[in-house]
């Protein structure tokens, strides 16, 4: 069975820079694989742009006294 391991670097110059004390044998065969960035899908304010602000028949301070009109809490 093949063994798979993982390795760390950097591109520089165009050339991909391998982390201490990765060191390989001189002609292996390698895949490199970019690492994901973070960013896996849409962020929150992206999936909902299209209602953001479209809130009707809401009282003025909503926004403020938001605890009050969801729990009965005193306003602000």
């Amino acid at each position: 069975m093949e063994s798979l391991m993982s390795y760390r670097g950097r591109v520089r110059n165009g050339v991909i820079v391998l982390e201490p004390p990765a060191t390989l044998p001189e002609g292996v065969e390698v895949e490199v694989v970019p690492a994901d960035d973070g960013r896996a899908g849409p962020t929150w304010a992206e999936v909902f742009e299209d209602v953001a602000g479209r809130a009707e028949g809401l009282p003025a301070d909503a926004s403020i006294n938001h605890d009050h009109y969801l729990y009965g809490t005193p306003k602000k």
